[in-house]
């Protein structure tokens, strides 16, 4: 608790030796208390008391993007997949932006995003940028993969229980669509998810190294019906260019050359 320095002043009552403003009063003239005193808080008062709302404000705020943020990602590198990281300027990584920008008009037309594009070219990077972003606004997300959900539906005791909870995050983001076991059971389950976040209206994020004519005219039933419910969600934006994990890749290798001198 903050603790003042006060003296008497002219008028009867205790101030604060800093701002000089009482740090009591009578109650009111009439009452059954009068001519008695309360505190009151004076100006240095109400400021360390602001502060300090603050300060637990924000440590509450950092404490629970810590926590969501374990829930969102199954891989901790993640976590650090930032806009601020990204190295280089690029339309894709503004429309990503404006996305996060745009949040709540996104979310109340259920738009989400589809990244299609060549493995290794920063489609998950991009997704789980939106992911911190939306996570520092307090936003509920969560991102996972097709083969990890079938894992968990199949150890489920209760499948439509796990899908809700699932269904309960404000932003769903799924990656790497396409990777995952395509058996009539496992097609039957993804679409139970994406049918459901469909009629919830909750936006989705997808990313794909399938091709968009892919999943454009695709003919398979069972598959055609998952494509056609993401592509009348999620807007299309093709990621190409140079692999990221190749870049990496070759920046280890000079860095390995620098370090041994060869």
């Amino acid at each position: 608790m903050y603790e003042i320095q006060t003296y008497l002043g002219a008028d009867g009552l205790m101030h604060c030796t800093v701002c000089k403003e009482p740090v009591e009063a009578f109650y009111p003239k009439g009452s059954l208390l009068e001519m008695r005193k309360h505190h009151r808080q004076c100006a240095c008062e109400r400021k360390a008391y602001a502060e300090e709302a603050q300060y637990y404000k924000e440590k509450e705020h950092r404490e629970l993007i810590a926590r969501n943020k374990k829930i969102c990602f199954e891989e901790k590198e993640m976590e650090g997949f930032t806009f601020q990281n990204v190295e280089r300027d690029s339309g894709v990584i503004r429309i990503a932006e404006e996305y996060v920008t745009n949040w709540q008009k996104m979310k109340q037309n259920h738009m989400g995003y589809l990244f299609w594009g060549p493995v290794g070219t920063g489609k998950s990077y991009l997704a789980a940028c939106i992911a911190n972003a939306l996570l520092e606004k307090e936003v509920t997300v969560k991102m996972t993969n097709f083969n990890t959900i079938l894992n968990d539906l199949f150890a489920a005791e209760d499948k439509t229980e796990y899908i809700r909870l699932l269904n309960g995050y404000e932003l769903l983001i799924i990656d790497d669509l396409g990777v995952e076991r395509s058996s009539e059971y496992a097609l039957e389950n993804i679409f139970g998810v994406i049918d459901w976040r469909y009629r919830s209206g909750k936006p989705l994020i997808i990313t794909t190294n399938l091709p968009l004519a892919q999943l454009k005219q695709e003919t398979k039933i069972e598959k055609k019906r998952i494509y056609d419910r993401i592509l009348e969600r999620c807007i299309p934006v093709k990621i190409d260019g140079v692999s990221r994990r190749e870049a990496m890749a070759n920046d280890n290798m000079q860095t390995m050359k620098n370090i041994l001198k060869i």
